[in-house]
């Protein structure tokens, strides 16, 4: 690389790795690095990552990111899952392990209050459906069964905001992220005393409310000499993976929305003011002070994928991309998938949602049920985005990312499912491209991205069908009410 290339770092830490690249001004990737770590569940509804394991992975993009540059960057900044929480002690610590949004050990806290009028006034202030993936039920939950660490706990901290306190001995959080927790009051940009009330803390024990440009400089001499870049290098705080999807995607305007299948999924569609979905099935978060981000949000994206092929057809997870090829050839007629294998967020908000195939005979192969489970996350999509139409408008332009891009015939797939165009603008991935514009903006960087013109490559749908694919999602909405009435049964047994 010359000696005269500017560039910025863009850290996305997701759920199952930690992304880095390193962007030239002119839009050109100077480098990259991606570092995976695992998912813990050592109880039934527990989904947990240890903090020390996430943080050595973005020491380790951002290491090698300027070992490969050959020299610092001019920023560092940051897009995170949303909706993990860890408990810090005084010293700075972890009290535990990082509980991430897949986590459904609150579902009980949450259902009881979901329908009440202090869950239906947190909702309104707050735009996060109550839900168990929310800090405010994780943060309920550890003063009612863990006692004595909710006690010691001075700090409730979210991924990217023990990172930065790493970093900089500072707890921040940006408005993007604090608007995921359940707690955040999204109309006054302040902690929402209801919601606080609720989880039993007060202001001081959750990180600084700023703007997703804010600049944090005079990182610890000690991690500068360890990521090889100055002390003065500085650091934009960024957002959350969701709202910053929606930029990278330049998908900032009325009725282009965004869809994502990585290992969960989502779909979004930015605004000028927070729209609240009068049956709250959908979040409204803050990305600046005049874009909000609305949408949903499905547990079950490319995991599922994953526990079919691992768990239930007991193949490699190599073979995936060759078995989704094969189920893209096949159809898979009568078989449908109920694909809530991890509960379901948006638009039903049921941690007890459970999975299924319905319609099994016997001449099903493996490829059936492949292309039955691509249909089922698709059909999960498309019911977020028709609570989306009736809450923001209509949908008039789509553009994806997200791991399931590779697979051509899926989004292809999608495009046939929603009976409408697919935009695949650029590969690279849109939140890590998102918190570099931010950098770019904070220090007023002219950064180069791609043209609004360029339209990469569009999926266009085969309307032909279109109506058989009507008829079966109303089946798969049809079947997850009988499904939820059949789960209703064994939890009022348990």
């Amino acid at each position: 690389m010359s000696d005269q290339t500017t560039f910025i770092i863009g850290v996305d830490i997701g759920t199952g790795s930690a992304k880095t690249i390193g962007l030239g001004l002119n839009g050109s990737v100077i480098a990259g690095c991606q570092t995976a770590y695992e998912t813990t569940h050592p109880a039934p509804g527990f989904s947990e990552q240890d903090p020390a394991i996430l943080l050595a992975a973005v020491k380790n993009g951002i290491r090698e990111v300027v070992a490969k540059a050959g020299q610092p960057p001019a920023a560092i900044s940051f897009s995170c899952a949303m909706h993990s929480l860890i408990a810090m002690d005084a010293a700075g610590q972890p009290l535990t392990p990082a509980i991430i949004w897949a986590d459904n050990r609150s579902d009980v806290i949450a259902t009881t209050l979901r329908n009440t009028q202090q869950g239906k006034d947190i909702y309104h202030h707050t735009g996060t459906p109550v839900h168990a993936m929310s800090p405010l039920c994780k943060i309920r939950w550890l003063k009612q069964h863990l006692p004595e660490v909710f006690a010691r706990a001075v700090m409730f901290a979210g991924i990217k905001e023990y990172i930065l306190h790493h970093f900089f001995c500072r707890y921040v959080t940006d408005h993007s992220m604090a608007s995921a927790t359940g707690m955040f009051d999204i109309a006054r940009k302040e902690w929402y005393p209801g919601a606080l009330a609720f989880a039993g803390i007060s202001t001081a024990h959750l990180p600084i409310p700023v703007p997703v440009t804010f600049v944090l400089t005079d990182l610890k001499p000690a991690i500068a000499a360890e990521l090889g870049i100055p002390p003065e290098t500085p650091f934009i705080v960024g957002g959350s993976d969701g709202c910053l999807a929606q930029l990278g995607s330049q998908a900032l305007n009325p009725g282009h929305a965004t869809l994502t299948i990585g290992t969960s999924g989502a779909m979004r569609m930015a605004g000028s003011q927070p729209l609240i979905d009068a049956e709250g099935r959908l979040f409204t978060y803050l990305l600046t002070d005049d874009v909000y981000i609305t949408g949903g949000a499905s547990n079950n994206g490319g995991v599922v994928l994953q526990w079919l092929v691992r768990d239930f057809l007991q193949q490699p997870l190599a073979n995936l991309p060759s078995l989704v090829d094969a189920a893209l050839q096949t159809d898979a007629g009568r078989l449908l998938c109920m694909p809530y294998l991890l509960g379901e967020r948006a638009p039903v908000w049921n941690s007890q949602a459970t999975a299924a195939f319905i319609g099994i005979q016997a001449g099903h192969t493996a490829a059936h049920f492949v292309r039955a489970t691509l249909e089922g996350i698709c059909f999960a999509l498309l019911s977020i985005r028709k609570a989306m139409e009736e809450t923001c408008g209509p949908v008039n332009e789509i553009s994806v990312s997200g791991g399931f891009t590779s697979s051509r015939g899926w989004v292809q797939l999608l495009a046939d499912i929603f009976g409408q165009p697919m935009h695949l603008r650029r590969q690279s991935d849109a939140s890590v491209l998102g918190a570099i514009m931010l950098a770019a903006k904070a220090l007023n960087l002219p950064l180069t991205v791609e043209a609004d013109k360029e339209e990469g490559t569009i999926f266009q749908p085969d309307l032909s069908k279109k109506d058989g694919y009507e008829k079966k999602f109303q089946q798969f909405i049809s079947l997850y009410k009988l499904l939820d009435q059949y789960d209703a049964g064994f939890r009022t047994q348990g």
